[in-house]
Formats: C-alpha cells, sequence, structure tokens
C-alpha cells in the first residue's frame, strides 16, 4: 500500500489529489483509510492509515480532515447512510472506495444511490486506478462526496506498468479552471458534474467516457448497464449504453447515446434482493424516456422497455447467451420483468438469501411480490425482524374481517413482549444483586453486559443471547429459573405492525391510538395505497386521516414518509431511524394499488408512474421527524420538489403541525426564501397550532367561507376583524380546509357562502358539503349564523327559483338539523339589489352580532390588514406598472403574485391563471391552486414570420403547455407558463423581434387589420397602420425592458418612492379607465368584426378598388356586460365621421385621450369607452375629438359589408403570389391526441416557408406570400398532413369559441372544449336541411365577457354555468347587427331541441341569399336589436 502511495505521489508531486490513490485491488476488505492530502504524509509508511469500523469514526476521520479517502466493504453501506447524506449536504469531498465481488456488493451499492454522493464504477483493474484519481480530482472541485465501486478480484494493477500522468500541471489547470463551478449533486445539477468527470477522465489518453455507448450503430436492441462490462462481439448485433457515472445521470448524455434505430431498451442489471418488481436502472430509463431531451428529439419514437435481472453480472454473459436474453427481448412488445441468468442458462446465487430465518427463495420472491417493503426489513434487521400481525397475508390490503391484520391484535402481541422483557431485566437485576445465588464469572459477565445494554440492538444480539444461553444451561441454581423462564427475550427485537391506510379512517378509535399514545419501542409501517390523485373521502364517504400528522401532534413519536418507488436510500435510512428511536415510530409508506394489483395482472410500472406521480408533484412528501433532536434538526424533508418549492410544502396540512413544534432544517433552500417566506409561514403555522390548543385565549369564532369570485371570502374576513375587535379568537378560513367532524367542538361558527352555476356550491366548498350532509355529528353545543351571495334574477323562470342563494339555505338547514343553535336567520345577499350583495351583508351584519350581545373592545389586537385599494389607485402608485412584479416573480417558494401585482402583470402582457380542472383536488389536499400564466403577444396586423412562429412553437414546448393559441385578436397566446419560467418566455419572445407590453391592461391594446387574401395588395398598408398606430400608442414607461429584459437587477427601480424615472406623454400615471381596442377593416369584408371594437376604421377605396383614400371612424362598440345586469351591455361602434388616411393615427390619439379623461374610474363595469359614449352622445364626443385634432370630420362615406369570415382555401393574392387559408379550429394549435399532430405539421411547413403567416380574427390561419413556384410543394406538405381538409360544413368554418375552461378564471362553463361537439350534433341537423354550404356565424363563450363576440354572431351561447347556456339569436352575418336572447339557461339537450325546428323552417321559407339572421328577424322569431341599449329589451 505504501509503495503504491509513494509511486503515484512522486508521479505528481505538486497535486496533492492526485496521489489520493487508496490502492484499488491490492486492498483487501477491510476498512481503512487515507485522511490527507500532503505527498509528504501520504508516502510515510502506514502511519495514515486507520482500521474504521463505526459511522462514528468515519465522521470523525472525515472531520478532522479536510478531504480523505476510505475503503469501505459495500455491505457496511446502508448502516452509513446517513453519514453519507450529511456528507453530501456538507459538500465535503470525500471518496470512498468500495470494493464489489458479488451482486449482493452490486445491490447495496444501488441501495445507496439517492445519498446525495455521486456513484462512479471501474469495471476493470486499470479503470480502479484511473478512476481512484477521476473521483479525488473530481470531488474536490465539484465539492461532492463519490462512491467509487471497482471489481474486487480481478488481479492487481502493476504499479511500475501504471501510466501516469505527464504533466502534473494538466491536473493543477483542471482544479483551477473555473469554467465549472460547485454545487449539490441533483438531477439539475447532473449535466454539469457529468461535464467535470469528462473532464477528469480526457487526463488519461484512454477514450474514458462517463457515458459511453458500445455495438452495432443500427441496433434495435440496446442493453443499458451500470459500469462498462459488455464488448462489441458479445452483443453482436445488439448494443449497449454504459453508464460509469451512474450518480447524478446525466439524461442527455444517456439520450444523445441512444441510438435512433433503437426499439427496445433493456435494463441488464445484475441485483438481488428486490423489495421491488423493478430493478433500480429501470427506474432511471424509464426517467430518461420520459424526460424533456428525450421529447426534444423531432419523431423519435420511445422504445418498448424492459428489465433483466438476475445475480449474474453482464460481463459473465457469452456472445451466445447474451444472444439468448437479445432473442427473448425481441419477443417483448410492452414493458416486462424477466431474469436475463436463467434464460441464458447461469446458475446464479446470492450469499445472504439464505439469511432470511431459513424462507426459500420462491417463498421470499412470493413475500416481497406481497410487500414491496417487506424484503427492506428483512434486509435490515434480519433475525431480528419481528411482524407481530398478519403482515405479509392479503388482510394487509384492508381486510379488516381478519382479526390478524388489525393493529389492536398486533399490538397486543408486542406490548405483552415488552411487558415480558420488562419482567426479564427485572429478574436478571435480582439475580445480579443476589450475591447468595451461584454465578460463573462468565454468566456474571454476561448478564451486565446485556443488563447495561438490552436495549441496544447492536449489543443485545442473537449471538449474545445464545451466549447467554448457553451459559444458563451450564448453571443449576434455583434463583435463575425465572430468568429461564424469559429467556427467549434476551435479543433486541426489531417490532413491527404492518397494516395499510385502512387504519387512517378511524385513528382515535383504532389500535393506531393506543400504539402512539403508549410510548414503547414498537415501530408501525403504515402502507398508504391510495391512487394518485388522492380521493379526499373512501368509498363510503369516510373522510381519511394523516396518520403522520396524527402521530407528530404527540410530539413523542418518530415519524417518517417514504415511497419506495421515489426514493429506495430515504426507505432504508427511515426504517433504521425508527428501529432505533427509544420509542413508538410510525413510518408511512406509499404504494399505490387498484383491485387485484397483487395479482395476475399487477403492473408494477403503473406503481413507478403513479409513485412518481405523487412525489414529483408534493402530493406525498417525503420527510423524517425525530422529536429527539434539537429543534433545529427535528425535521428533515427529502422530497428534492418540495425542497424547491418551500411554501407548497409549508401549506400541506401535514407539515403544519410539525413546524409548529419546530422549525424545520430544509436543506437545498435558500437563506432569502427560507428568511422571508419560510419565516413567515413557520410563524403562522405555529400560531395556527396554537389556536388549535387553546393557546390564544378568548370566545372562539370559526369563520367558514366558500368563494370563487372573492366576495364571499371577502365578507368573511370582514365578519373575522370585526369579531377581533370585540376580543374574540378568531380563525377564518375555506371551507375544505376545515373538518366537518370537528364542529362539535366550535362555539360559534359563521359560515359565508356563494352561489356558483345552478345553485351550486363554489369549488373550495365541496367536500365539506359533502361531509356536512353525510355527517352524523352532534351540534348541540354549537351555535351559528350563515350569509348566503347570489343574484334571484340569474335564473328567471318560477321553477328555478330554488336556486337562489341555494348552498347558504342547504347549510342553514343542515346545522339546524343537527341540532345548532341558529343565531339569526339565514342572511340573503342579492346582486340585484342597488348595492349588490353589500345591502343584505350590512343587514346580516347588524344582526349578527346583536345575537352575539359581544360590544367593540377597546385596544383590542386586529390583525393588520394590507390598505384596501381600487384599480385606479393602484395603477398610481405603481410607480409606472412596477409594483412589486420583480421581487414576485423572484419569489420562487409560491406559484403566484398578489392580486395587486396580477392587475399590472397583464400590462406587460401576461394574466395569471389556474388549471381549473385541478382546482377542487388540490384545494381538497390544502395545496395551492395549479398557477400558471397565460402570456399575449402585440402582434400588429397579425403578420408573423416563419421564424417568429418557429420561436413560439419551441416557447410553448419549453415553457408552455405545449400548445399555442391563435386569438380572436390576430396574436399568439401561451398557456401554462410557470412564474419561474416568466422572464425567460418574456425573453424568448423579445428574441424573436416581438414582444408583449400593451398586450392586455387598461392600455391601448393589439391593433387588428384586415387578413382577407383577396385584398393583399392593400394589406401593406393596414398592417403598417396598424404598427404605427400600436408604436404611437404604447406606453413609455421603461419597467417591462427593466423587469423582464434587463440583466441588471431591476428591485432598485421598482422601489422608487416617486415617480422620477419615467413619464407617460399620453397616459399619465393612471394610464386608460378601462382597454382600448382598435380594429382596421377593408370593406367589403369585415373579417375583423370593425364595429365591436372602441375604435374602428373603415377603409374608403377609391373607384378602381385600388387605393385607400381614407377611412370612416367608428367608435363605441364592445363586447362585454354582465349576466342580469340591464346596465351593462354590448354595443357597436357609431360613426364619427369621415378623415384622410394620413390622419388615422391622430384620431386614434385624440379619441384615446377623450376616454381617458372622461371614461368613469369609479365603476370598472361602466369604464369602456362604449358607455362613455353613450353618456355624453355622439354629438359631444365629435366636438371634443375635433377640438382636440384641430379640424373637422367629413361626412361618412358609403360602404358596405357582406361578409365577416375568413377565405378558405388556395388564393392568388398578388401577381407572382399565393396564400392559403387553413381552418383551425378554436385557434388551438396543438398535436391532438386523435392522431393529428397540428402543431408538428405547422413548424415543419414554417421550416420551409419563405413567405409569412397571417393570423385571423377568426382564430384561423393564413400562409401568405408563397411563390408560384412553390406552390406545388407546399401544397403537397399540406396534404401529407391534413391541413388542407376544408371539408367542413359552412357551419363549422363560421364558427368560433373563447379559451374558457380549464384556464380561465372568470369561464362559468366550457367553451372551446365543448363547441366542436356541439356543431358535430348541429351538423347533423344542417346537414338533413340541405344546408352544409350555408354559411350561419356561430360563436360561444365561456362568460357574458364576449371574448370571441358572441353578441354580433347569428347564434351565439354565452356560458351561465356548467353545461347551461343563454341562446342568442339575429346577430347579423356581415357583423353589423347585434343579437338578442332567445333562451336562457339551455343545456344541450334542449338546445338541439330548440334549433331542430328554426333551422329546418330556415332551409324551407328563406329567401333568395337570405342570411339565418336576418331570417329569424324577418320571421318574428326574435326581436332586431338597434343599439346596444335596447339589447335587454325583449
Amino acid at each position: 500500500m505504501a509503495s503504491t502511495l509513494r509511486t503515484l505521489a512522486l508521479s505528481a508531486p505538486s497535486v496533492a489529489a492526485a496521489v489520493a490513490y487508496t490502492g484499488a485491488t491490492t486492498l483487501d476488505s477491510t476498512t481503512a483509510v487515507v485522511g490527507t492530502l500532503t505527498a509528504d504524509e501520504l508516502i510515510q509508511d502506514n502511519s495514515n492509515l486507520a482500521k474504521l469500523s463505526r459511522a462514528a469514526e468515519i465522521t470523525s476521520l472525515v472531520d478532522s480532515h479536510k478531504r480523505a479517502h476510505v475503503v469501505v466493504p459495500a455491505s457496511e453501506l446502508i448502516g452509513l447512510i446517513p453519514v453519507l447524506r450529511e456528507l453530501a449536504q456538507n459538500k465535503r469531498s470525500v471518496v470512498l472506495h468500495v470494493p464489489i465481488s458479488s451482486a449482493d456488493d452490486v445491490t447495496d451499492v444501488l441501495a445507496v444511490r439517492d445519498s446525495g454522493c455521486a456513484v462512479l464504477r471501474s469495471a476493470t483493474a486499470q479503470q480502479a486506478v484511473d478512476f481512484s484519481l477521476v473521483a479525488a480530482l473530481s470531488a474536490q472541485k465539484l465539492g461532492v462526496p463519490f462512491i467509487h465501486c471497482f471489481a474486487n478480484g480481478t488481479g492487481s494493477v502493476d504499479v511500475q506498468a501504471y501510466e501516469p500522468i505527464a504533466d502534473g500541471a494538466d491536473i493543477v489547470a483542471f482544479l483551477k479552471d473555473e469554467k465549472e463551478t460547485e454545487g449539490d449533486v441533483q438531477v439539475s445539477a447532473a449535466d454539469a458534474a457529468y461535464a467535470v468527470v469528462a473532464q477528469a477522465m480526457a487526463l488519461f489518453d484512454k477514450s474514458y467516457s462517463p457515458v459511453t455507448y458500445v455495438g452495432a450503430a443500427d441496433a434495435t436492441l440496446v442493453y443499458a448497464t451500470f459500469g462498462s462490462e459488455l464488448s462489441a462481439e458479445a452483443l453482436g448485433a445488439a448494443g449497449a449504453v454504459q453508464i460509469s457515472l451512474y450518480r447524478p445521470l446525466s439524461v442527455q448524455a444517456v439520450v444523445a447515446v441512444v441510438p435512433q434505430s433503437a426499439t427496445r431498451l433493456v435494463a441488464l442489471e445484475q441485483v438481488v434482493r428486490q423489495p421491488t418488481a423493478w430493478g433500480p436502472l429501470l427506474f432511471d430509463l424509464a426517467t430518461v424516456l420520459h424526460s424533456r431531451e428525450w421529447e426534444a428529439q423531432e419523431d423519435r419514437a420511445r422504445p418498448i422497455i424492459l428489465d433483466a435481472v438476475s445475480a449474474a453480472s453482464p460481463a459473465e454473459f457469452s456472445a451466445a447467451q447474451l444472444a439468448q436474453v437479445t432473442t427473448h427481448a425481441m419477443e417483448l412488445d410492452s414493458p416486462a420483468h424477466f431474469d436475463s441468468a436463467a434464460i441464458a442458462g447461469i446458475a446464479t446465487s446470492s450469499a445472504l438469501a439464505e439469511d432470511v430465518a431459513g424462507l426459500s427463495v420462491e417463498e421470499q420472491k412470493k413475500r416481497v411480490e406481497s410487500i414491496p417493503y417487506g424484503q427492506l426489513l428483512r434486509d435490515l434487521f434480519k433475525q431480528r425482524l419481528h411482524v407481530a400481525n398478519a403482515a405479509e397475508s392479503r388482510s394487509i390490503w384492508g381486510d379488516s374481517g381478519q382479526v390478524g391484520s388489525t393493529p389492536e391484535f398486533g399490538f397486543g402481541q408486542l406490548a405483552a413482549a415488552e411487558r415480558e422483557r420488562t419482567r426479564l431485566a427485572q429478574a436478571v437485576t435480582d439475580v445480579l444483586r443476589d450475591v447468595s445465588v451461584p454465578l460463573s464469572k462468565a454468566l456474571h459477565t454476561a448478564l451486565n453486559q446485556w443488563l447495561g445494554s438490552k436495549d441496544d440492538a447492536a449489543v443485545a444480539t442473537h449471538a449474545l443471547a445464545d451466549e447467554i444461553n448457553a451459559l444458563l444451561d451450564a448453571e443449576t441454581a434455583p434463583a435463575l429459573e425465572a430468568v429461564r423462564r424469559l429467556r427467549a427475550h434476551f435479543a433486541r427485537q426489531s417490532s413491527w405492525l404492518v397494516g395499510a391506510d385502512e387504519w387512517a379512517y378511524d385513528l382515535g378509535s383504532s389500535g393506531v391510538h393506543h400504539v402512539i399514545a403508549s410510548g414503547l419501542n414498537v415501530n408501525m409501517l403504515v402502507l398508504d395505497t391510495a391512487q394518485y390523485p388522492f380521493a379526499a373521502t373512501d368509498k363510503n364517504g369516510t373522510r381519511k386521516k394523516d396518520v403522520g400528522l396524527y402521530a407528530m401532534n404527540y410530539g413523542t413519536a418518530y415519524v417518517a414518509s417514504v415511497a419506495v418507488y421515489a426514493s429506495y436510500t430515504q426507505v432504508l435510512q427511515a426504517l433504521a431511524e425508527a428501529d432505533a428511536f427509544p420509542g413508538p415510530s410510525v413510518v408511512v409508506a406509499y404504494l399505490p394499488h387498484a383491485g387485484g394489483v397483487f395479482g395476475g395482472n399487477y403492473s408494477p410500472i403503473e406503481v413507478l408512474q403513479q409513485s412518481k406521480l405523487a412525489v414529483d408533484s408534493g402530493a406525498w412528501p417525503l420527510y423524517r421527524w425525530d422529536p429527539t433532536k434539537a429543534d433545529s434538526a427535528r425535521f428533515q424533508l427529502d422530497s428534492e420538489r418540495l425542497r424547491r418549492s418551500l411554501e407548497d410544502f409549508l401549506q400541506r396540512e401535514n407539515v403544519l403541525a410539525a413546524i409548529g413544534h419546530a422549525e424545520p432544517k430544509l436543506s437545498g433552500v435558500g437563506a432569502s426564501v427560507e428568511g422571508k417566506t419560510g419565516a413567515r409561514l413557520a410563524r403562522k403555522a405555529r400560531g395556527d397550532v396554537d389556536t388549535l390548543l387553546g393557546g390564544l385565549g378568548g370566545p372562539p369564532l370559526l369563520v367558514l367561507f366558500a368563494s370563487d369570485n372573492g366576495n364571499a371570502e371577502e365578507t368573511a374576513r370582514r365578519v373575522a376583524r370585526q369579531g377581533r375587535r370585540r376580543g374574540l379568537d378568531v380563525r377564518c378560513m375555506g371551507m375544505d380546509e376545515f373538518d366537518v367532524e370537528e364542529l362539535p367542538f366550535e362555539k360559534t361558527v359563521v359560515v359565508s357562502v356563494s352561489t356558483a352555476g345552478q345553485g351550486e356550491i363554489p369549488t373550495n366548498g365541496r367536500e365539506f358539503l359533502k361531509a356536512l350532509q353525510a355527517a352524523s355529528i352532534n351540534l348541540n353545543a354549537t351555535q351559528f349564523a350563515v350569509f348566503g351571495l347570489g343574484d334571484s334574477h340569474y335564473w328567471p323562470r318560477a321553477e328555478d327559483a330554488i336556486f337562489y342563494n341555494k348552498p347558504a339555505r342547504d347549510i342553514d338547514r343542515k346545522l339546524s338539523e343537527l341540532g345548532g343553535a341558529r343565531l339569526i336567520d339565514v342572511g340573503l345577499g342579492d346582486d340585484q339589489d342597488a348595492d349588490g350583495w353589500e345591502t343584505g351583508f350590512a343587514d346580516f351584519e347588524q344582526r349578527l352580532w346583536a345575537a352575539l350581545n359581544i360590544d367593540v373592545v377597546a385596544g383590542a389586537g386586529v390583525e393588520e390588514e394590507a390598505p384596501s385599494r381600487t384599480d385606479e389607485e393602484n395603477k398610481v402608485i405603481s410607480n409606472f406598472l412596477r409594483g412589486s412584479i420583480s421581487q414576485a416573480i423572484a419569489d420562487t417558494s409560491c406559484g403566484y403574485v398578489d392580486e395587486w401585482d396580477g392587475k399590472l402583470l397583464k400590462f406587460h402582457g401576461t394574466y395569471m391563471q389556474d388549471d381549473r380542472d385541478l382546482r377542487a383536488e388540490r384545494m381538497s389536499r390544502g395545496e395551492e391552486k395549479a398557477f400558471s400564466f397565460m402570456i399575449r403577444v402585440r402582434l400588429p396586423g397579425g403578420v408573423a414570420t416563419p421564424a417568429q412562429w418557429l420561436a413560439m412553437d419551441k416557447l410553448a414546448d419549453e415553457y408552455g403547455n405545449q400548445t399555442m393559441k391563435i386569438t380572436t385578436r390576430q396574436t399568439f397566446q401561451l398557456h401554462g407558463v410557470l412564474k419561474r419560467d416568466l422572464r425567460e418566455t418574456m425573453r424568448g419572445i423579445n428574441r424573436a423581434l416581438m414582444d408583449t407590453i400593451a398586450a392586455c391592461g387598461d392600455v391601448n391594446r393589439n391593433v387588428v387589420a384586415s387578413a382577407n387574401p383577396l385584398q393583399a395588395h392593400l394589406q401593406p398598408e393596414v398592417v403598417q397602420l396598424a404598427t404605427d398606430i400600436s408604436r404611437h400608442l404604447l406606453p413609455s414607461t421603461s419597467a417591462y425592458h427593466e423587469i423582464w429584459l434587463d440583466d441588471k437587477l431591476v428591485a432598485g427601480a421598482a422601489e422608487q418612492t416617486s415617480p422620477v424615472a419615467d413619464y407617460e406623454p399620453l397616459y399619465g400615471p393612471a394610464y386608460l379607465p378601462r382597454k382600448y381596442k382598435i380594429a382596421i377593416a377593408i370593406p367589403p369584408e369585415n373579417d375583423v368584426d370593425v364595429v365591436a371594437y372602441d375604435l374602428g376604421f373603415i377603409a374608403i377605396l377609391d373607384d378602381e378598388q385600388q387605393n385607400i383614400l381614407g377611412y370612416n371612424v367608428m367608435i363605441g362598440g364592445g363586447m362585454g356586460m354582465t349576466h342580469n345586469n340591464r346596465k351593462t351591455y354590448p354595443r357597436l361602434a357609431t360613426c364619427l365621421g369621415y378623415v384622410p388616411k394620413d390622419k388615422a393615427i391622430a384620431v386614434s390619439e385624440k379619441v384615446m385621450l377623450v376616454q381617458r379623461d372622461h371614461g368613469d374610474r369609479t365603476n370598472r363595469k361602466h369604464a369602456r369607452l362604449k358607455y362613455t359614449v353613450d353618456d355624453y352622445g355622439m354629438d359631444w364626443w365629435r366636438q371634443q375629438v375635433e377640438q382636440r385634432l384641430g379640424f373637422a370630420f367629413e361626412p361618412e362615406r358609403p360602404y358596405a359589408f357582406t361578409h365577416n369570415g375568413d377565405r378558405y382555401g388556395w388564393v392568388k393574392s398578388t401577381p407572382g403570389l399565393n396564400n392559403f387559408t387553413m381552418f383551425v379550429q378554436n385557434g388551438r394549435v396543438a398535436n391532438f391526441p386523435d392522431g393529428k399532430p397540428l402543431k408538428a405539421a405547422l413548424a415543419e411547413l414554417a421550416r420551409v416557408h419563405t413567405g409569412n403567416f397571417r393570423l385571423t380574427c377568426n382564430a384561423h390561419l393564413i400562409v401568405a406570400d408563397v411563390k408560384d413556384e412553390d406552390v406545388p410543394a407546399i401544397s403537397a406538405l399540406l396534404a401529407r398532413h391534413g391541413l388542407d381538409n376544408l371539408d367542413y360544413s359552412a357551419l363549422r368554418l363560421h364558427s368560433m369559441a373563447c379559451a374558457a375552461l380549464p384556464t380561465c378564471g372568470l369561464a362559468m362553463a366550457e367553451s372551446e372544449r365543448y363547441l366542436p361537439r356541439l356543431i358535430d350534433l348541429l351538423d347533423k341537423i344542417i346537414d338533413e336541411a340541405g344546408l352544409r354550404q350555408n354559411a350561419i356565424v356561430i360563436r360561444m363563450t365561456g362568460c357574458p365577457n364576449g371574448c370571441a363576440r358572441p353578441y354580433n354572431a347569428e347564434i351565439a351561447f354565452v356560458g351561465k354555468a356548467p353545461g347551461a347556456y343563454n341562446l342568442y339569436l339575429g346577430g347579423s352575418h356581415s357583423g353589423e347587427r347585434l343579437n338578442k336572447i332567445y333562451r336562457e339557461t339551455v343545456t344541450e339537450e334542449q338546445i338541439l331541441e330548440v334549433l331542430a325546428p328554426i333551422i329546418k323552417q330556415y332551409a324551407v321559407e328563406r329567401n333568395e341569399d337570405e342570411h339565418f339572421g336576418d331570417f329569424v328577424i324577418r320571421k318574428g322569431i326574435i326581436k332586431e336589436t338597434r343599439e346596444g341599449k335596447d339589447f335587454h329589451e325583449v
């Protein structure tokens, strides 16, 4: 050993790390260490070698040296897991060299793969020499501990033949190279670590690589191995990805070497004693195949993944034997698991296979299949393991009919055993104290040793028990009889109760409670088998309890949450810590299964996928809680995702209580987040726990709310504030955050609930109401009051009156039925009252406090509320749209921003949204909503280059939800962008020469212009006008550039308290009262719906229709309104007059300034320009605008619109150029699951197209400016992807829908996702009537705000509740007349029933060329709407 060190030291004397080689195969398996790094010390004879037998000794050695090298037997690794994790957490440059000689050794190495250490494997003796140095250098540079495992027994290395690095300067340069930085070994740092290790390997001239590929370049079957063990000759036609650097695993490196031809990817693993049906390498391959890197490869098929596991090393397979395995694998057409050695005829055995108390291998396998955690228990505790209940029968999965499966049964056994052991200790004590009892010296010593360490499993072993029993048999003293009778209890057992999540449904009265409260040294392993996503209740409606939270609230039990399919290493550590804990321990283990999962159709890959989803989403957090440790170390969070998302974790119910006892130690969380958000939430959590324990004093008041739009929450918080003023101990929370079963313990409860849909409760109250309706609790000691918010006219039919404030009345009635004392009659807030719900709430509050008879207490502590502000105030104090946006998007602890920054973000072109499909589930789990952001591009005229299209396509994949939306206002929208990705997405858009500023907000928004290809010669002019207007009216603030584009920190600018940095010459600090929209149309096409905008320019052409002379100026259009609020209505624009075309920009500015100065800034529902026009009249408006212009409008000039849809198919535009308009249903560009990869097809088109793309206001796409010679190639590409298919009904081609659910927060019903289905049904009626080629404009929106411009369509559906719509008829085909409501609150069945006879009548009785909208008015089916103010008149 010393000579080896001396030789290596002399080869590079200037670099200490170069001589840190520990002997590799020249060492035996005894534990030894090299603990210094100076060459002088290393070449001294054996002075720095030490025997290490315990983890504490290793820790001590490492602590005393900056860097250390330790040789450790593989069998000791599992016991070192806590040490390994601590080394990784502290970034210690330690190398553990592990000799490998069997499958058991490999299994032990892989068991610690998630410890945080890097894992590097050598396959040959020469590699062992070289990779020792690679590990030393890499550990030093990365600040990461390395586990270097090498083949033991392959022959020693001739040190003299070892070729040292020629120039030690190479190592110096490697260590000083600052291109790589130190970092944690995490998946996110895998590529960086890969680069460092590859750089270290490059110091040797031997073609080493952390990940290599050998074999056929066109292999269809590819093996993956841990280490480089297969040759090209042995592989034959197959290939192999050989992974030397196994942790951290570079997904990119693996993806790069897997050949495109691969159809099967086989994990060839040498593993025994599996706790799961799949080997560990298979888990990693599954991650690779579902990674972003794999998905980024276009047209790359995903190979079938297979797992070939045995005790044989891949190197043991001959070419013929490997060919047998290859043949077998190629016959498998779905993911499968098989024994590769058995197929190849290789006999294998495991040294530890017989350790399990006489169980046969077949019996072990059966038990492993039954309980995947069972083998882990046996591996760890071997003969000490004692499972008291029927743990390995099917009863563990919840068959409570078997007594042996219950915790009471097992606990009774274990409690009896503990009592017996206590008696044994007393008997031994009595014997040792009685000097009259003749004992041999050996027995006396053994009994003393046992008595002093009887609870130490390392001392009170079976070996010591056998020794004592043998000595007892040699003694004859009668006084030893009591000891002999209890002799079976000498060995310290690892006692376990194993059960399923059925135990979690009745914690208080079940044995779970008794175990935790007993204080006995008993361990519980509770297997949670719920499938992800988790349900709040079981099939009987019983709410499931959190066993972990329950145990932590006792404060005396060890608690851990684990998932073997997510982190094998963490499971081992938790089980070991639970066993060592001197008291009750609860390990909650995740193992999802459905019915029959442990039968013949058991699919481990499904369990793997479910586990990864649950852990990665944060739904199943991995953690360990040890109450015996110091406060700062009690709680250890092991979930990778949750360490990165601190607030998500802290808000989970089962951790808040834990934080209440002590602040958690969250490794890997930045100090700024921990200091700011973590401290705030930890304080809040402790306050919540104190409140629950009655620590705050004062009469209690519980205020619950269920609210979709915030009004019910606001009323609840008002009650809470008033309660605090009266000295009450107030808690205010959403209904679903509260357990109905706790209501009997509440003295006073106030409920505020709004009404959603057809008398439904809002999302965050659904689970509460379900539980309340099913409850059988006694509320004799509870008094309550309920307030409801609704709209008495929302459902106008007499039979629908039951829906008015139905949730409030249902809750009021049920609380009374359960015995609660009603303080006052239910309060009803009605939107139809003059002040809306405020009228009813004022009465409710007065009656409530009178009934409680509690006066305001002087000096009572009231929680400081953020000062309320209006939207106008928010804009003024924002410092020209900065607000605190910079800080909000930098805060990675949550996925949202606050209300006021959210409003300001709109000016920057983005809206905060959440996935409403997931809202109820996430809220039921106590998680924040699935927040994301919509980003809208400012794209005047809707013209985009192919490069810009590809940029948006890429951003949608990288940061969005892999789709794009062509909007009804001629631009792009991305959905699903997470807050942390906002800045990079904005930058990507700007790099493509687009931006998002003013795409939303109270400013001039995207200016749209006609895209009609029949008028292509005029389009450049109107697009330029749209661009010039947009640029002229753009906000001047530099906040957009500072926040999104500038690399410098912008917080300083954002924190300015006075507006000194910016000036808005057009807008001023308050900007506009509401949004301002502009459109430009060229008759006879009204493809932009020009009169639906605040300002519209209608082009007036010369007699030859070749040139634009000027524009008729239209003002006062707008679509939005509110259901049943007759003060709100849609309006079509009215003409101010005509101006020459060179005055258009000035007109756009002056109209905007009049609205800026005279628009309503007190009521946002009345703030649009259309209401200002109706308030002041057209004459006043004309005067105001002309006064600012300095000239008068000319009289309106004649024009005519005949069409407002798009012109589909090929159109010859200008000489030599052609346009193709394609139908994009509702503007959604995605790769649809029905086999229509629209998004990929359009990306392919963009790569070859040399012209432009034009987005239309009907949410379709024009492939513009295709050269004559390119038409055949483009046509062929369109045909290949089915993009030239225009064989749709004219009804579908003239349809349009807004995005609505699941992302729009205002949507009351489906729109984009539902309209295609409805048209399928209507098409049958259309076809029967012979109207397939007759265009009818049909539109749908999910709410009354009108984004898809429904109110000038011939048929329109406006969402009112899930599955229910108001039906409007009578808009004009050209978009110049409003429609009117025909039926309220119609369902799909009613829609078809109502429209079928009208459509058939239209087919028979229409005049020539008469459009549907004109027909229904002429026939008296619907009354004509002449202006916006009579829209509601029926």
